[in-house]
């Protein structure tokens, strides 16, 4: 497996989705991570990975053969164009529906778009709007 540089400062070092069909996996975040403009990482027979995002199969080492459960994740978008692009290259890829581009109620500015992947995961990509990228802090309800 591959070294990577560790980054300090971050909430999250990595996450690791245990997903049922790796193939279907594979083509969809190659896709969706394409679309954003983040490129993959690594990969082998039973896992692969893209900056701190880890996808294994059951059978892999690292997946003790669990499958991990419902999971909401979310990638950062540069623009409203990149949110719509991620959402047509994850339908195009086997995701489904679960929230079109458009803006949420989050905080003024916030631009998303909501699939599920093969696995049923909650991806999104969210833009969070020129006013909110140049604060130093967002405060959020959910």
């Amino acid at each position: 497996m591959e070294t990577h540089e560790i980054h300090r400062g971050r909430l999250i070092d990595h996450l690791q989705l245990v997903v049922a069909d790796l193939e279907a996996s594979r083509e969809f975040y190659t896709a969706v991570l394409a679309a954003l403009e983040i490129p993959m990482g690594g990969e082998a027979e039973d896992y692969f990975w893209a900056d701190e995002l880890f996808v294994s199969s059951s059978d892999s080492a690292a997946a003790q053969g669990r499958l991990t459960g419902r999971v909401h994740l979310a990638f950062q978008a540069r623009d409203a164009a990149m949110v719509q692009a991620f959402y047509r290259a994850a339908l195009a890829h086997g995701g489904k529906d679960n929230g079109a581009p458009g803006e949420r109620p989050y905080h003024p500015g916030y631009y998303a778009a909501f699939v599920l992947d093969p696995d049923g995961n909650n991806i999104e990509a969210v833009f969070h709007g020129p006013a909110q990228r140049s604060a130093d802090s967002v405060k959020v309800s959910f």
